[in-house]
Order: C-alpha cells, then sequence, then structure tokens
C-alpha cells in the first residue's frame, strides 16, 4: 500500500506547530477529533481523565471497525510534549524534519500522531482489511505518565497493544523496568546560628548522614537508584529546621526493587529512632509511590511474533531489545492491555536539536499498517 508521503509530512508540520506541553492537548485534541471524526467518520470517545490530569482535554479513543471475528488491537501514542515548547517552527530539509533551534521540535510524540492519521486514512481509502482497532492518545505523558494512569479502560476492548513512542526503527522494546518513587521529610530545629546554635538540630546535618549511606547509582544489572531534588533551609544565620528529599528507584525485577527501597530508607528510619531515643520527638517522615509497574512482553507474545514477521515481509528484521525508561506501556500492561513499544524513528528527543526524517515516518507507518494486516 502506497503512503500518501506529501499527506504524511503537511499532518506532522500541522501537528507539531500545535503548542501542546503538558496540561495543554487542547488543540491537538480538536485536531485529533476533527480528523478521525468529522472526515474519517470514526467514532471518538473522551474519558474522564481531565478530572484527574488537570489538562485542558481527556484522553481521546479513536474506534475504527473492523473484522469482528478478529481480536481488537489497539495503538498508543501521547499528545503532549516536553518545553520548550513555544512558537515551534518546523524545518524540513534533506529529508529530515527539525526545529529552528530554539525549541524542541515535538516529534515525541507528534511523529506517532501523524502515522496514525495516516494509517487511519489509507484503512479509509483502501478498505483495509482489519480486526477492529483502537488508537488512544494521552495526555499529560511527559510529567509522569498521568494521562495513561487516568485512562478508563471500560472504554477500551483490546487486551494487546502498541505504543509508538521509542528511538529507531523497526525496533521493538519488550522489556522496561517498574519504578517508585520517594519523598523523605528530615525535621530538625531552628536557632539562631551565631546566638545560640546549641539550641538548634541542624536537618542538614541530620540528612547528610543518612544519605550518605542510601545506595544510588547503576545498583545492578537490573536496578537503578537516584536523589534527584533537595530542598532545606531558610538563611545562612539559621539553623535549618527541615530538609525534603526526592527520588527514585527502577528495576527490571519487583523484589529487587523493594530490597533497594528498604536500604535507601532504612537510614533514613534509623535516624527517626535514634531521635526518639534521645528524646528529641520523630524527626524523619517517608513517602513512597508506586510511579509505574513492569513491562515484560515473553519473546513468544503474538505482540512480538507479529511484529517480527511485518518487519520481515517489509525486508526487515525486527530488534528486540529492553530500555530503562517508563512510558504508557507499562500503565498500559499494568492495566491489563499487553503493550510492547515500536520506534518511530525521531532521534536526540527532549532537546533542541530534536529530529526526525520522513523516510522513518514513512516505514513505521507501513510496519503498522503491516502489522494490522497481519493480527
Amino acid at each position: 500500500m502506497k503512503i500518501n508521503q506529501e499527506r504524511l509530512k503537511q499532518t506532522f508540520i500541522e501537528l507539531c506547530e500545535i503548542e501542546s506541553p503538558s496540561g495543554h492537548e487542547g488543540e491537538v485534541a480538536w485536531y485529533l477529533k476533527k480528523v478521525f471524526s468529522d472526515e474519517l467518520g470514526f467514532t471518538v470517545l473522551e474519558d474522564n481523565s481531565q478530572e484527574i490530569t488537570g489538562s485542558e482535554t481527556a484522553n481521546i479513543i479513536v474506534k475504527i471497525p473492523g473484522d469482528t471475528g478478529r481480536t481488537p488491537l489497539l495503538f498508543n501514542a501521547h499528545m503532549d510534549t516536553v518545553e520548550p515548547a513555544k512558537g515551534i517552527k518546523v524545518i524540513f530539509e534533506n529529508g529530515v524534519f527539525r526545529s529552528d533551534g530554539t525549541t524542541v521540535l515535538g516529534g515525541d510524540d507528534k511523529a506517532a500522531c501523524a502515522i496514525l492519521i495516516e494509517v487511519a486514512r489509507l484503512i479509509k481509502e483502501n478498505g483495509l482489511s482489519r480486526p477492529p482497532l483502537e488508537f488512544v492518545f494521552t495526555v499529560c505523558e511527559e510529567i509522569g505518565l498521568l494521562g495513561a494512569k487516568a485512562l478508563d479502560v471500560g472504554l477500551i476492548e483490546a487486551k494487546s497493544g502498541y505504543a509508538l513512542d521509542t528511538t529507531g526503527t523497526f525496533n521493538l522494546i519488550n522489556r522496561a523496568p517498574c519504578a517508585i518513587r520517594f519523598r523523605i521529610k528530615v525535621h530538625g530545629k531552628s536557632a539562631h546560628a551565631g546566638i545560640a546554635p546549641e539550641e538548634g538540630i541542624n536537618a542538614i546535618v541530620l540528612a547528610s548522614k543518612a544519605i550518605s549511606q542510601v545506595p544510588i547509582g547503576r545498583i545492578d544489572s537490573k536496578t537503578t537508584a537516584n536523589i534527584g531534588l533537595i530542598k532545606g533551609g531558610k538563611a545562612t544565620n539559621i539553623v535549618p529546621d527541615l530538609v525534603e528529599i526526592e527520588g527514585e528507584v527502577r528495576s527490571h525485577d519487583e523484589k529487587r526493587l523493594k530490597e533497594v527501597q528498604d536500604e535507601i530508607v532504612a537510614p533514613f528510619h534509623k535516624l527517626g529512632l535514634e531521635s526518639q531515643q534521645k528524646g528529641k520527638g520523630p524527626v524523619v517522615q517517608v513517602e513512597i509511590n508506586d510511579d509505574y509497574p513492569l513491562l515484560n512482553i515473553p519473546e513468544d507474545h503474538v505482540l512480538i511474533e507479529t511484529a517480527r514477521s511485518a518487519a520481515g515481509h517489509l525486508g526487515h528484521s525486527l530488534k528486540v531489545q529492553e530500555t530503562g525508561g517508563g512510558s504508557d506501556a507499562n500503565i498500559l500492561c499494568g492495566k491489563g492491555i499487553s503493550t510492547a513499544i515500536l520506534g518511530i524513528g525521531m532521534e536526540k528527543v527532549h532537546t533542541t536539536n530534536e529530529c526526525i526524517s520522513l523516510k522513518a515516518m514513512v516505514d513505521t507507518t507501513q510496519l503498522v499498517l503491516k502489522i494490522i494486516e497481519r493480527w
């Protein structure tokens, strides 16, 4: 099936030049609804995620009817981009899309949105044999996968799918870590640092003692940990009475994740216990939040076998690999929808040097169409 490259190109440029930093996806949602509903006549649903995420819009779910004797299939992309995203101007030279260097391009994940629009248009124009399809466009992916977390899966029939959201082409991610985030508050006691320092308890010093015992970095081949934020103190002449610490743990092993989480928290609990024993009251508060669940799709799963077969038919081998990052696919897996991640060719994402080639987008469009045909 021939891809309309000029149409794909123009769709992508139009999408990229719509500003949609996380929480401000309203105009992109309007664009998608106009194409899928008004132009193509497919059913477009919105869930109630807006109330949870605070975005201008809800998640968008497009229903494309197919052969009811075949198993439904889902494709996912997100509508938001990282900053800087104000006044994006797309430059297309030598087959490659870039911004003017003052903003991101927005190919992450507008390229996926454009690809799925072209797929839908080709389905409509050519009557492609297909299973029932569901395209799920989420909000606020870049600030904690919030749209996916709030997604109403009661609106979705598919139990398997692909998220179009990683670098490279003809590659598939089948393993991604689970993760937790932690926030720890270490309380001390304020006092004048020059007149009565002995009356204070320096929260920064207390916190530093615990932090020095915390495992950080690459813990093992499957696990990483990081303290990324620390905040405390008011002035140099005041003994600080509060320090707040935030960090994360990721692992491809759920048991190991819990072990490292406990290793991080233990020094702070010990600090609090010692302070209580000295009669100084509780000084530590620990908050642990699940961030996203494990993504682990076996290599013999139909998602991988279908994508491998589709790539082979197009003359390419499919590279199957793991990643250290989380995405909507993790959340969908946790909600009972097995989801692998397909590369769409974007490069240098989350920078002002971000770029993607038209060829990569055409290749991914062909791959998605072939997956649909073979599903």
